[in-house]
């Protein structure tokens, strides 16, 4: 009798030994299952339903019809993609380097220990409390080619008003301007917080080797802010590639398909031409070329980028 309590003591041990395994093994995704479930709603299930609509024929409301495999895939990339992806990319290399050494410029000079440089601060990164609507809504007025301030001031020094959104040389970089200016604010903050964690024994040290302020700036400031700078651009590369609200508002992808890149193509056989497979499919492409993309940034950025 005694022998067989104690086998049942043993066998009820090692079984709540064995759910209490489980509980722990159990226990992190407990924690990050709000996030799973948010991730699976709103990225992982798009996604997929993206590459299935891709490979079909869809009806206005977006029902998948008739199956067609790769077809879709096959007119982009011998149609259109091509040309609206080079626009894009156009637009990326207008952007996203100015954007980053206006931010750079402006964090060093609101970084300097003077009077006034908190007001500066606040003025410097105030485009992030603007919405990428109403900043295009600005420089629409303002670039309009008849009463817009912009070509009255050139028109002060006997410059010939330019059509900024009308002219297909110009359209492109018109609405870089109002990108660049949007992304401003965030640069700059990325940059003066950059700037502040570098530390200052490193001036003093090149101070006392007699290194001028170009010098410091070139030696010490770059390569300490590299990550902040490297994220930046990652970041403002992939945001470069989503532009859409800018487009939509002041060109609608005009003139002459000068500023219709990826996205706006995309809208426009959604929710215009109601073709939700064929968007489909330039969607997947356009998420492979950011893919590829930002892998060979981190391969070849990294290298350069100095962690401290």
């Amino acid at each position: 009798m005694r022998a067989g309590t104690e086998a049942a003591f043993r066998s009820k041990g090692g079984s709540n030994w064995k759910l209490g395994r489980w509980a722990e093994r159990l226990e992190p995704y407990l924690y990050i299952a709000p996030s799973l479930i948010l991730l699976s709603i709103f990225v992982f299930y798009p996604i997929i339903r993206s590459v299935y609509l891709s490979l079909y024929l869809t009806d206005p409301l977006g029902n998948p019809k008739v199956f067609i495999g790769l077809r879709h895939y096959a007119t982009q990339l011998t149609g259109g993609f091509f040309q609206s992806l080079l626009v894009t990319l156009k637009f990326v290399l207008y952007t996203v380097p100015v954007g980053l050494v206006l931010g750079f410029i402006l964090a060093l000079l609101a970084y300097q220990p003077v009077k006034g440089s908190r007001f500066f601060q606040l003025v410097f990164s105030s485009p992030l409390a603007v919405s990428a609507a109403t900043g295009a809504t600005i420089f629409l007025m303002m670039l309009n080619p008849v009463s817009g301030i912009v070509n009255y001031l050139l028109g002060l020094i006997g410059i010939e008003p330019v059509r900024w959104l009308t002219d297909p040389k110009w359209a492109l970089w018109a609405v870089g301007m109002v990108s660049i200016w949007l992304r401003l604010g965030f640069n700059f903050v990325l940059m003066l917080s950059g700037l502040q964690n570098v530390p200052e024994e490193l001036y003093e040290a090149a101070l006392v080797d007699g290194a001028g302020p170009w010098a410091r700036t070139i030696h010490v400031t770059l390569p300490m802010i590299s990550p902040t700078i490297f994220f930046a651009l990652v970041v403002g590369v992939i945001h470069a590639f989503q532009v859409f609200t800018e487009i939509d508002m002041m060109t609608a992808g005009g003139p002459s398909g000068a500023t219709n890149v990826v996205v706006f193509q995309i809208y426009q056989e959604a929710f215009r031409k109601y073709e939700f497979g064929s968007a489909s499919a330039q969607a997947i492409l356009l998420f492979i070329v950011m893919v590829i993309l930002t892998y060979f940034q981190f391969r070849l950025g990294e290298r350069r980028v100095h962690y401290q």
